[in-house]
Protein backbone atom coordinates (compact mmCIF):
# COMPACT_ATOMS: atom_id res chain seq x y z
CA UNK A 1 0.00 0.00 0.00
CA UNK A 2 3.12 2.46 1.18
CA UNK A 3 4.44 1.62 -1.80
CA UNK A 4 1.55 2.32 -4.54
CA UNK A 5 0.80 5.68 -2.36
CA UNK A 6 4.81 6.25 -2.95
CA UNK A 7 4.64 5.73 -6.80
CA UNK A 8 0.92 8.15 -7.08
CA UNK A 9 2.87 10.89 -5.68
CA UNK A 10 6.07 10.32 -7.88
CA UNK A 11 3.63 10.38 -10.75
CA UNK A 12 1.73 13.24 -9.70
CA UNK A 13 4.87 15.03 -8.78
CA UNK A 14 6.06 14.36 -12.25
CA UNK A 15 3.37 15.24 -14.10
CA UNK A 16 3.13 18.54 -11.94
CA UNK A 17 6.72 19.65 -12.63
CA UNK A 18 6.59 18.91 -16.32
CA UNK A 19 4.09 21.89 -16.99
CA UNK A 20 5.49 24.89 -17.76
CA UNK A 21 4.55 28.59 -18.78
CA UNK A 22 5.11 28.43 -22.47
CA UNK A 23 8.04 31.39 -22.85
CA UNK A 24 8.51 30.88 -26.45
CA UNK A 25 7.63 33.62 -28.88
CA UNK A 26 4.32 34.25 -30.11
CA UNK A 27 3.61 34.62 -33.57
CA UNK A 28 0.61 34.90 -36.11
CA UNK A 29 0.12 34.05 -39.74
CA UNK A 30 -0.86 36.92 -41.93
CA UNK A 31 -1.18 36.87 -45.76
CA UNK A 32 1.44 38.90 -47.93
CA UNK A 33 0.91 40.76 -50.81
CA UNK A 34 2.27 39.59 -54.00
CA UNK A 35 3.81 41.96 -56.24
CA UNK A 36 4.67 40.07 -59.65
CA UNK A 37 5.43 36.36 -60.67
CA UNK A 38 7.36 35.11 -63.41
CA UNK A 39 4.83 32.88 -64.96
CA UNK A 40 5.42 30.22 -68.42
CA UNK A 41 3.86 31.16 -71.62
CA UNK A 42 2.77 27.75 -71.29
CA UNK A 43 3.18 24.47 -69.33
CA UNK A 44 3.57 20.73 -71.11
CA UNK A 45 1.41 18.04 -69.35
CA UNK A 46 3.25 16.30 -66.68
CA UNK A 47 6.34 18.62 -66.38
CA UNK A 48 6.94 20.22 -63.30
CA UNK A 49 7.27 24.16 -63.42
CA UNK A 50 9.39 26.60 -60.20
CA UNK A 51 7.48 29.15 -60.07
CA UNK A 52 8.81 32.51 -58.99
CA UNK A 53 6.99 35.01 -57.36
CA UNK A 54 7.56 38.43 -55.52
CA UNK A 55 6.10 39.44 -52.52
CA UNK A 56 6.35 42.17 -49.84
CA UNK A 57 7.78 41.92 -46.31
CA UNK A 58 6.93 44.41 -44.43
CA UNK A 59 9.06 44.69 -41.53
CA UNK A 60 11.68 42.54 -40.01
CA UNK A 61 9.12 40.93 -38.02
CA UNK A 62 7.85 39.09 -40.73
CA UNK A 63 9.27 36.07 -42.14
CA UNK A 64 8.48 34.10 -44.74
CA UNK A 65 6.55 30.31 -44.40
CA UNK A 66 5.75 29.46 -48.02
CA UNK A 67 2.19 29.43 -50.48
CA UNK A 68 -0.42 28.34 -49.54
CA UNK A 69 -2.01 27.01 -52.69
CA UNK A 70 -5.52 26.22 -53.18
CA UNK A 71 -7.39 24.08 -55.51
CA UNK A 72 -10.71 25.67 -56.14
CA UNK A 73 -11.89 24.22 -59.53
CA UNK A 74 -9.85 21.01 -61.40
CA UNK A 75 -7.36 23.37 -62.85
CA UNK A 76 -7.69 26.88 -60.60
CA UNK A 77 -5.51 28.23 -58.10
CA UNK A 78 -5.23 30.39 -55.42
CA UNK A 79 -1.90 31.51 -54.22
CA UNK A 80 -0.76 33.35 -51.23
CA UNK A 81 2.24 34.26 -50.33
CA UNK A 82 2.21 33.36 -45.91
CA UNK A 83 4.29 34.86 -43.56
CA UNK A 84 4.87 34.68 -39.81
CA UNK A 85 4.56 37.85 -37.72
CA UNK A 86 6.34 37.98 -33.99
CA UNK A 87 4.00 39.46 -31.18
CA UNK A 88 6.62 40.44 -28.55
CA UNK A 89 6.13 44.33 -27.09
CA UNK A 90 9.95 43.49 -26.74
CA UNK A 91 10.67 43.59 -30.56
CA UNK A 92 12.15 46.32 -32.30
CA UNK A 93 9.88 45.50 -36.11
CA UNK A 94 10.96 48.24 -38.33
CA UNK A 95 8.55 49.01 -41.38
CA UNK A 96 10.64 48.29 -44.34
CA UNK A 97 8.80 47.20 -47.43
CA UNK A 98 11.45 45.00 -49.27
CA UNK A 99 10.57 43.06 -52.43
CA UNK A 100 11.42 39.16 -51.69
CA UNK A 101 11.18 36.46 -54.68
CA UNK A 102 10.53 32.98 -53.59
CA UNK A 103 9.74 29.86 -55.57
CA UNK A 104 7.19 27.02 -55.62
CA UNK A 105 7.39 23.94 -58.11
CA UNK A 106 3.71 23.08 -59.92
CA UNK A 107 3.14 20.12 -61.22
CA UNK A 108 1.30 19.76 -64.26
CA UNK A 109 -1.32 16.89 -64.21
CA UNK A 110 -4.31 18.53 -66.14
CA UNK A 111 -4.36 19.04 -70.09
CA UNK A 112 -6.63 21.84 -69.77
CA UNK A 113 -5.40 25.92 -69.22
CA UNK A 114 -4.47 26.35 -65.58
CA UNK A 115 -5.62 29.84 -64.28
CA UNK A 116 -3.63 30.84 -61.14
CA UNK A 117 -5.04 33.65 -58.79
CA UNK A 118 -2.12 35.35 -56.80
CA UNK A 119 -3.18 37.49 -53.70
CA UNK A 120 -2.25 40.89 -54.00
CA UNK A 121 -4.02 42.89 -51.26
CA UNK A 122 -7.69 44.11 -50.55
CA UNK A 123 -9.43 47.48 -52.07
CA UNK A 124 -10.83 49.97 -49.52
CA UNK A 125 -14.34 47.55 -49.31
CA UNK A 126 -11.94 45.08 -47.63
CA UNK A 127 -12.72 42.49 -50.79
CA UNK A 128 -9.63 40.42 -51.97
CA UNK A 129 -7.70 41.58 -55.22
CA UNK A 130 -5.70 39.04 -57.46
CA UNK A 131 -3.39 38.95 -60.35
CA UNK A 132 -4.26 36.38 -62.59
CA UNK A 133 -2.54 34.37 -64.87
CA UNK A 134 -4.37 32.24 -67.53
CA UNK A 135 -1.49 29.24 -68.61
CA UNK A 136 -2.59 26.80 -71.78
CA UNK A 137 -1.48 23.59 -71.49
CA UNK A 138 0.24 21.51 -74.73
CA UNK A 139 1.02 17.84 -74.79
CA UNK A 140 4.84 17.90 -74.31
CA UNK A 141 7.06 14.84 -75.27
CA UNK A 142 9.86 16.17 -72.66
CA UNK A 143 9.92 14.04 -69.26
CA UNK A 144 12.00 17.38 -67.79
CA UNK A 145 11.61 19.68 -65.29
CA UNK A 146 11.35 23.20 -66.54
CA UNK A 147 12.31 26.26 -64.71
Amino acid sequence: MKRTLFLLVVIISSVLASCSVDDGVNYHFEALKVESVEMPESFEYGNIYKIKVTYIRPNNCTYFEGFDVVKEELTTRKVVAVGSVIEDDNAQCTEKLEEVTASFNFEVLYNQPYLFKFWTGEDENGDSEYLEFTVPVTSGSSDQNKE
